[in-house]
């Protein structure tokens, strides 16, 4: 069978770039290995961990929120049994709308594992041990990632674990040790720490979601500290080792003494890597870089004329939202339009409680490219809408260039801030001055009253109720 193009792997960016594709009028097909459409996002990263998220923020909120508000009930329990069972029908409703969204749009499905025969023949190896051949004049790598791991630790997926395995696991652990205070593990370490887990945090950096804006990490570990997570920051892994139901991490600190841990799981959340295991690309001498990405251009083109890659199988942020940008960015690309993606405005989003996002340049970004920037900040704790609600942690940063007043960047921490963002990058989108944003009309009270506070704060350095 001939396609105008072939995509290859059903992730948010490979169903969107399929989706897109076709709107587009393309003859699309997509090949996915696993039974189910929808990739790591949906059937065992984003979704999966915002359910659990969700689940355990209702019970905490029971144990330690609901006497405040005047709500008496007898002591919260819970059946982690029923949690999973629930975050698996989410999954299986989001994934099962994928294939609803293949057939509304005419795409044929084909399952198995994908491999290039040449630049435009890719052979399907089915599950039931056939295999088959179609024929795409554009292709498309969708393929993803797999989590990281460090070369010395071995993975048994049973007691020393990936994201992947803590999100079905049989069982709230005991102690939880996590390796890695990046965004995965600092999710999964609070889903456990609020069902009762003892949960701690070694990280190699000196901050823990080291990427992000200083003020922002310190301003989280403040609070998870509160909620009794442990951290072990400027901690370098050395050891990982399992003694039955018990797992030893040895780690050296900074002034280079070992220190010991132990719990009976632990979570290696250090990072993610680009997935083309099978795919074939020395048969077509696609180039990948030193990381084991493949090599892209701006319009993500390898150096095959014909064949694209997208999402976390190339450089950049491995982001499920980046990749979607990414898949129709190339389908629109195909259909000889002229689309643009700003990677600058694609926001970062961490899905503890308090939540944390950002987009735009971070305080120390700007200090090493020597901008001249001005910055405004305004505390959740001031806001009405936040002491309504108990939720008085976090803060909005914006940082504004100092000579013309455009928003450089902006770091919040707090409630539902990973919807407020998307006002920020909206307002990045139009190159807004700190001025524009801080005499728009907000909405009170509202946790966005903090943007307009701290954009105020940034313009002439004057917030209203601070």
């Amino acid at each position: 069978m001939k396609y105008d193009i072939i995509v290859i792997g059903s992730g948010p960016g490979g169903y969107i770039a399929a989706v897109r594709a076709s709107q587009l009028g393309k003859k699309v097909a997509i090949i996915e290995k696993y039974s189910t459409l929808g990739g790591t996002c949906l059937n065992v990263g984003c979704i999966p961990s915002k359910a659990l998220l969700d689940s355990s923020h209702h019970y905490y909120d029971a144990v330690h929120h609901f006497e405040e508000h005047g709500i008496s009930v007898e002591k919260p329990t819970f059946d982690f049994g029923k949690m999973v069972d629930r975050k698996a029908k989410v999954v299986e409703t989001t994934t099962g709308g994928i294939k609803y969204l293949m057939d509304k749009n005419d795409i044929d499905v084909f399952e198995g594992l994908g491999s290039f025969v040449d630049k435009t023949h890719v052979n399907i190896a089915k599950n039931d041990g056939t295999s088959e051949v179609i024929e795409g004049t554009d292709i498309i790598i969708a393929t993803g990632s797999k989590p990281s791991t460090l070369p010395f630790i071995t993975l048994d997926k049973e007691r020393v674990i990936t994201s992947t395995e803590a999100l079905k696991l049989k069982e709230v652990p005991k102690h939880l040790l996590v390796i890695g205070g990046g965004v995965i593990g600092l999710e999964l370490g609070s889903v456990y720490k609020r069902l009762g887990a003892d949960v701690t945090v070694i990280e190699y950096a000196p901050k823990i979601t080291p990427t992000m804006d200083a003020d922002v990490s310190k301003e989280l570990q403040k609070v998870l500290k509160k909620q009794g997570i442990k951290f072990a920051v400027s901690h370098g892994v050395t050891s990982v080792e399992r003694n039955g139901e018990e797992v030893t991490v040895k780690a050296n600190n900074k002034k280079g003494e070992e220190v010991t841990f132990t719990g009976d799981y632990c979570l290696v959340a250090v990072g993610r890597k680009a997935y083309t295991k099978g795919l074939g690309l020395e048969k077509v001498g696609v180039e990948v870089n030193e990381r084991g990405q493949v090599a892209v251009n701006d319009h993500l083109q390898t150096n095959v004329s014909n064949i694209y890659a997208i999402g976390d199988v190339v450089k950049g942020a491995m982001l499920a939202h980046k990749a979607e940008e990414e898949g129709v960015v190339v389908a629109e690309f195909l259909a000889g339009e002229k689309p643009h993606i700003d990677y600058n405005l694609i926001p970062g989003i961490v899905y503890t409680w308090p939540e944390v996002a950002a987009v735009g340049k971070t305080e120390q970004e700007l200090k090493d490219a020597k901008v001249d920037y001005k910055s405004g900040k305004f505390s959740m704790r001031a806001l009405g809408r936040s002491r309504a609600s108990g939720d008085i942690d976090g803060f909005v940063k914006v940082l504004a260039d100092k000579n013309t007043d455009e928003i450089l960047g902006v770091h919040m921490v707090g409630a539902r801030v990973a919807d407020l963002i998307m006002e920020a990058a909206v307002a990045m989108e139009y190159r807004a001055s700190a001025e524009d944003l801080a005499r728009i009309c907000h909405g009170h009270p509202t946790y966005s009253e903090a943007v307009k506070e701290a954009a105020k704060a940034a313009w002439d350095g004057k917030p209203l109720n601070a």
